[in-house]
Parts: structure tokens; sequence; C-alpha cells
């Protein structure tokens, strides 16, 4: 793990494949949100929205450099994404235009189901599913006021964190 890497691991950012430290989320007291959206073809829309988050503690699956020639690259990316998503006080879905992301569709109909977790939707005007996504999410989870713009996503994340991260 390089220093940068540690740096925001001990404060309030981790990417993966690393694991945060024992007792930092305790430690921060802070809300965790996983990024769940578009990594493959699609722009680094999680450094973007990183920026723009207050108040919480942040699950990025995206990693800076992801090595696709390595077998075992990919399980170890699923394991990662699997425990966090379990790890999160709440999943912030993101669906961009370039790709029809199958896996976080995948992830948004596993997590709408549940109740006990919040989560914050949003879809890119152009996105090819919008519709889908739209639909899916008000018959699930009519509760969730979905965003068409991460900037829009990211002020719903903080209000949420701001009530100390209780409701959606």
């Amino acid at each position: 793990m390089n220093t940068q890497t540690e740096l925001f691991v001990d404060w309030a950012y981790i990417e993966a494949p690393d694991r945060f430290k024992e007792g930092a989320l305790e430690q921060h007291k802070l809300p965790t949100v996983f990024l769940a959206g578009g990594i493959t073809n699609c722009p680094d829309w999680q450094s973007a929205i990183h920026t723009m988050l207050r108040g919480v503690y942040i699950f990025n699956p995206r990693r800076k450099d992801f090595p696709i020639g390595d077998p075992g690259a990919a399980l170890e990316q699923i394991k990662w994404e699997h425990e966090h998503l379990r790890l999160a006080d709440a999943i912030l879905f993101w669906f961009p235009c370039e790709t029809l992301c199958p896996i976080v569709l995948y992830e948004l109909g596993a997590w709408s189901m549940r109740i006990d977790k919040p989560i914050f939707v949003g879809v890119h005007p152009d996105y090819k599913r919008i519709q889908d996504v739209e639909i899916q999410t008000k018959l699930a989870r009519p509760e969730v006021v979905i965003a068409y713009s991460v900037q829009a996503l990211a002020y719903s994340v903080n209000n949420w964190a701001e009530g100390n991260g209780s409701s959606t």
C-alpha cells in the first residue's frame, strides 16, 4: 500500500482493493457510502463525485490501475465489492450514458429490495435504459428520488449525511 493510499484509508476514502484500517470507521464516526456505477468504458465519475461528497466515508470500487492481465484480479475485485456493499451504510448508484452497466443494474435490483439500507440513484439523461431504472426504482423504493446529474446525486447524499446518515 502506498503512502498516499494509506492517508486516504486513514481519512474518509478507500479504493479497491485496499481495506480500511482496524478502527478507522469507528474513529471517524462517519456514515459509509459505496459508489456503485459504471467503470468499464465510462468516464471517471467517481473522482468527480468524490470531490462533491461531504461527511461520508467513501468506498470506491474503481481502481486507478486494474491489472487486466491478472486472472485473479476479477475475483478479488468482485469479493471486495461484495464485502463493501454490505459494510456500507448507504449505496449511491450512478448510470452513465456510455454503457448499459449490467452489473450495476443487477446490484440496484438486489439492493432496492432491501429497505434496511438507504440507496441514492442517479441516471444520466441519455442513459439507454433510463425508463427501466425509473420504473423499477419507483416500484421497489417509491421514496427514492432519482437524480439526473452527479451534482444532484451528491447533493442528496450530502443532505442524508448531514442528518447523520439516518434516513433516505
